[in-house]
């Protein structure tokens, strides 16, 4: 993926995990990285916790003037992998796209089918170990950025470091930088070549 071109992204995840504040830090990481135009633009099914939430991203070296969702991503991001019964993040993903997905299981357990890049990270496990947790819910904000950093190469981890040192200080961000470097470590990148599913857009 090059850092001269548009790329749109769909972030998956439920209320409470920090879908919206992963997908606005990793634009204003975008934005450290020379990209003139980035927008984010969540989309609630139900306010209330713990229900599925949208956000569509848009990262362009133009300004944007394109705010509608995203229907064709080149990018998916799932930050809870029980989403997966429960929508078909890989329906409209361009072939050759890519889906970043938090789990614990392997791509061939996952079970997915279609023409894409896959790079899954234990985001959960990393920000558990880092301390990201408030209130009993584990935070996966930060720690989902590094398997999207270690799948691509248009937004470097300087500049998503970066981002996060605006957003945290203290202690809080010492381990949302941890979350981060454990679970881009810990980042296995594969590829899904099911031929049975018709090719995606």
């Amino acid at each position: 993926m090059k850092s001269n071109q548009n790329y749109e992204i769909i972030w998956h995840g439920r209320g409470g995990q920090g879908a919206v504040t992963a997908a606005k830090m990793f634009t204003e990481a975008a934005y450290y990285s020379g990209f003139k135009g980035v927008s984010a633009k969540p989309t609630y099914f139900s306010e209330r916790r713990g229900a599925p939430v949208s956000v569509h991203t848009r990262i362009s070296p133009e300004p944007i003037r394109t705010f509608s969702n995203v229907l064709f991503p080149d990018i998916a991001v799932v930050l809870d992998d029980n989403l997966l019964e429960m929508v078909n993040v890989t329906s409209n993903l361009k072939t050759g796209g890519l889906l970043v997905i938090n789990s614990s299981k392997s791509a061939n357990d996952l079970n997915l089918q279609g023409q894409f890049k896959i790079a899954i990270s234990d985001a959960y496990h990393c920000s558990e170990e880092a301390g990201l947790i408030i209130e009993g819910n584990v935070l996966v904000s930060t720690s989902i950025l590094g398997p999207l950093v270690a799948a691509t190469n248009f937004v470097s981890m300087e500049n998503v470091r970066k981002a996060i040192e605006k957003k945290f200080k203290g202690k809080s961000l010492e381990r949302n930088i941890k979350a981060l470097d454990l679970a881009f470590q810990r980042t296995e990148v594969s590829e899904i070549r099911s031929l049975s599913v018709a090719a995606h857009r």
